[in-house]
């Protein structure tokens, strides 16, 4: 069956429109709530990030929940990998996420964690799609779900992130600019850095229900980068608007962003033996990682775009690291999912023990230039990626490289684009590749 609801990250959209609506929220909240009553799990988390919409959206869970004979425990602002880890702590059958990550405050999203952490199945996904077919019915008064909020939630996160490191670790005489983004790390992130010792300056720390990812964060560097050479600080690191995204800066300004993570912590923790198998990136890894590991004898897997597709493919060969470009990085040697400050944290660990700052790390890897260009296509995406002219196109395309380097299109899991890519050996040259392609879509979508 095909999905009509779940993408690859949750259900995601415009608030006010089909499918992120208040009475379409409280239904799929009476939906999910009958699948995990079914399988005789009745205890569910919710959590959000810093969004004016999370308030209705949140509300219209725990209604349909109870309804559902669900008990529920608001977590307040979280983000989305701590909901994650209370959801394991608290032995909730499952954890709800109400976010849209790196996207403008205009959209929202509903993402749900399994009870150890994980996403969902898509068997589980299916089923509670099933559900929202059927008439809601609500159970009987003495039945309905009770609701709880959790004042503490956020100082457990603080530890659990903490205590990814040993103990004995500290950051005392670093000096950090942090940007969260005006998100969900806002109030989580200082904490833990400060805490470990560091000198914490942050940007992105002030929402107000409008200003989540605008001009800031993971997606929108500059700021960091800027703040960091003024303030002349050791390293830069900005979050996501859900915090499970981490790029970083050098204290030269140089943007660090998930491939370049990714790279250290697997020379890291192959250095110290804990690697404990290979590397999985994705189609768009840049190629430069993939050869860097592989003369450093670690094996290396590319799966499709998507953090549930890197956990799915380390899961299925028991690896432990894996990530993305975008800064979702998976370290399962600490955490169930992507997880912004922890990846971050790991960073650190392997500035200070290797003692290589983050500018030396990024001098001793060579990447591929890389270029990618986001074409909005509206709700034809799909046609596209089979247009003849564009196919075409993207054929002459790597004729032109010539075996130099490589083409990707993709759909975005999440918003209406096309996402280009093209890789070579010179920089004005795919810069120039891309937007050609780019181009010819967006002529040809009109």
């Amino acid at each position: 069956m095909a999905r009509q609801y779940f993408g690859t990250d949750g259900i995601r959209g415009r608030v006010g429109e089909h499918p992120i609506t208040a009475d379409f929220i409280l239904k799929l909240g009476w939906a999910a709530g009958k699948v995990f009553a079914r399988q005789g799990k009745k205890r569910i988390l919710i959590g959000k990030d810093t969004r004016l919409s999370g308030y209705m959206l949140e509300s219209a869970l725990e209604a349909g929940l109870s309804s559902a004979g669900v008990d529920v425990f608001l977590l307040g602002p979280m983000p989305t990998p701590g909901i994650a880890y209370l959801t394991q702590t608290f032995h909730a059958d499952a954890g709800i996420v109400i976010s849209a990550s790196h996207n403008p405050f205009e959209d929202n999203g509903i993402k749900f964690f399994s009870g150890n952490g994980e996403k969902l199945p898509d068997e589980v996904e299916m089923e509670i799609e099933e559900w929202l077919d059927k008439p809601l019915e609500t159970v009987a008064p003495a039945l309905l779900g009770k609701a709880k909020r959790i004042d503490d939630a956020a100082g457990r996160y603080i530890e659990f992130c903490k205590n990814t490191l040993p103990f004995s670790a500290s950051l005392a005489g670093m000096k950090m600019v942090v940007d969260a983004a005006h998100g969900a790390t806002y109030h989580i992130a200082p904490a833990v850095f400060e805490e470990l010792g560091a000198e914490v300056i942050m940007i992105g720390a002030q929402p107000d229900g409008l200003n989540i990812n605008k001009e800031s964060g993971s997606t929108k560097p500059l700021a960091l980068q800027a703040k960091v050479i003024e303030v002349g600080a050791d390293l830069g690191i900005a979050f996501d608007g859900d915090g499970d995204r981490v790029v970083m800066v050098t204290s030269t300004g140089k943007l660090a962003d998930g491939d370049d993570l990714l790279y250290i912590l697997a020379s890291h923790m192959q250095n110290q033996g804990l690697l404990d198998g290979g590397v999985v990136g994705t189609l768009m890894t840049n190629l430069g990682i993939e050869l860097a590991l592989k003369e450093m004898g670690i094996p290396f897997v590319r799966a499709q775009v998507g953090d549930r597709y890197v956990m799915a493919e380390l899961q299925s060969r028991k690896w432990l690291l894996g990530g993305e470009g975008s800064g979702h990085l998976i370290c399962r040697h600490v955490q169930s999912t992507g997880d912004g400050i922890v990846a971050a944290l790991q960073v650190l660990q392997a500035i200070q023990e290797s003692g290589k700052t983050l500018d030396a790390w990024l001098h001793s890897l060579k990447k591929m230039p890389q270029s990618l260009v986001n074409v909005r296509t509206g709700n034809n995406k799909e046609a596209l990626l089979r247009h003849p002219q564009i196919l075409s196109k993207i054929e002459e395309t790597e004729k032109q490289l010539a075996g130099r380097g490589r083409v990707l299109l993709r759909p975005s899991g999440t918003e209406p684009l096309l996402r280009v890519m093209v890789e070579g050996e010179e920089q004005e040259e795919v810069q120039s590749l891309a937007e050609e392609i780019a181009a010819l879509i967006s002529q040809i979508a009109g």
